[in-house]
């Protein structure tokens, strides 16, 4: 067993006395009637009426013949207080004896305010349902170091109600998203998180084996191509919240296993969906905060459409200084180092345009922008553009200098994007180990049945709850973030 403070020992053996003395200190059950919340918010009815309460023990104060305490649910603090007059000397002084901070408590009482106001439980008999072997932390101590929140989330959660309230809210976005679709007409699908060919972007993936069906399977890293597979069956409007994940590194922004909104509409192309996005955007700030404008980092963004848009071309070339679409590789190679990007020596000529523009413009697009019309080379699954066939027809969102969105027309003409998979499998040939392997053939079978032009999108929605809940890293916002082990 890992090391353990002193203090563990002597909560063992209380649970071992209690035993001993026919006292089960872990329960079954225990009915609870009111939350804390309605408790206060309530009193006025509740006032001298009966409540069955529960949640854990995080203040105990000591005055002889009666006990104050505050007990936390999910919903907050709650006092109780017990008196040996009301629930006897005997449960005094077993509460005394048995109960420590960090204990879940279930409490049977009477509602009542105190003299300084305080809604406070009189507590008419109590039971112990779950006693805590390891002490809470002090207060604040340790809550401030990062890999501990993440390393504990379970005690991050206890001691923290910010955190409780922040995890809430990805949920509440969450449900918001979904009924914004829903209320378009989309339907919410599942695809298969096991592949037997990724793609649908370019990442390393997690590799396992089916024993079952003795085969190499991949962990998703898009969902994109079945989605399109259910455009090609029928289905005018779907989405998914999908689990993903790229065996990739580890930063601010970054994370290897992450959800992922996508979404599909037949006869829609990318300006559908930018009208879209920004409505979407645009009710959730107004829903969770009232107004379009908001904080992020210290940064005012308002999420008002319409949204400002310019060319990804366009905003490259004027960085750069020459034309991105006529520079030979060498003098984009040359721009890489320059700019200190790392790889600058081996990525090839689609992945440096593609990280140039992340480094020279897209970090510094602080208000929402869409980024418009990429080229063809960098975008092997969108439609080429109507007016210019080096181009396609896609943008991608940024906030706060990080990209939220990425979407296209979608490409359906099966012969094209069968030239442009094959181009991907000659990159590979070359070295670039994150295109996958080899082309599916299965969604190019699909194509050939016919989809109709559509539109899609997939949106970041670990980033979309960072700049909702002013959080600095995409760890703040997932609940079991992976570390590495302890150093023993």
């Amino acid at each position: 067993m890992p090391e353990r403070p002193e203090e563990y020992f002597v909560r063992l053996q209380k649970v071992e006395t209690l035993r001993r003395e026919g006292i089960e200190p872990y329960a079954y059950r225990f009915e609870v009637t009111h939350r804390s919340r309605e408790v206060k918010e309530r009193f006025s009815a509740l006032e001298g009426q009966e409540v069955r309460v529960a949640g854990r023990v995080m203040a105990k104060r000591d005055f002889g013949k009666s006990i104050f305490s505050h007990i936390r649910d999910e919903e907050g603090n709650l006092q109780i207080y017990l008196r040996a007059d009301v629930v006897g000397k005997d449960r005094v002084k077993f509460y005394k004896r048995f109960v420590d901070l960090g204990d879940i408590l279930g409490v049977q009482g009477e509602v009542f305010r105190t003299k300084t106001g305080e809604v406070t439980v009189l507590v008419r008999d109590f039971q112990l349902l779950t006693k805590g072997l390891l002490p809470l932390p002090e207060k604040w101590h340790g809550l401030r170091d990062p890999e501990l929140r993440y390393r504990e989330r379970y005690v991050d959660l206890i001691a923290s109600p910010e955190s409780r309230g922040l995890f809430k809210q990805r949920t509440r976005i969450i449900r918001m998203i979904r009924r914004f679709l829903d209320d378009r007409g989309f339907w919410e699908v599942e695809t298969p998180v096991l592949q037997p060919i990724y793609g649908g972007a370019t990442a390393r993936p997690f590799v396992t084996h089916s024993h079952a069906l003795d085969m190499r399977l991949y962990l998703r890293i898009s969902n994109e191509l079945y989605l399109k597979r259910l455009l090609v069956g029928g289905f005018e409007r779907v989405y998914e919240f999908s689990r993903d994940f790229r065996n990739e590194g580890i930063d601010r922004l970054h994370y290897p296993e992450f959800t992922l909104l996508e979404a599909y509409a037949a006869y829609w192309d990318y300006h559908d969906m930018m009208t879209l996005t920004e409505e979407l955007l645009s009710d959730l700030s107004q829903e969770l905060f009232g107004t379009h404008e908001i904080t992020y980092q210290g940064q005012r963004l308002s999420f008002r459409p319409p949204f400002q848009r310019i060319r990804f071309t366009e905003a490259l070339s004027e960085a750069l200084g020459y034309d991105v679409l006529e520079a030979p590789e060498e003098a984009l190679r040359e721009s890489a180092r320059k700019a200190e990007l790392e790889g600058w020596n081996r990525h090839p000529r689609e992945k440096l345009i593609d990280k140039l523009f992340d480094r020279l413009v897209g970090d510094h697009l602080v208000q929402p922008t869409f980024v418009l019309d990429h080229p063809v080379e960098i975008s092997p699954l969108a439609k080429r553009h109507r007016e210019d066939p080096r181009l396609v027809e896609r943008f991608e969102l940024f906030v706060a200098g990080m990209e939220l969105a990425n979407a296209f027309s979608e490409l359906n003409d099966p012969v094209d994007q069968r030239k442009r998979f094959e181009a991907q499998i000659r990159l590979r040939e070359k070295g670039d180990e994150e295109i996958p392997p080899e082309i599916d053939e299965d969604f190019l079978k699909a194509l050939e049945y016919g989809m109709p032009p559509a539109g899609g999108i997939g949106i970041g929605i670990d980033r979309l709850v960072m700049i909702l809940t002013d959080s600095r890293s995409v760890r703040d916002v997932i609940l079991f973030p992976q570390l590495r082990p302890r150093e023993s």
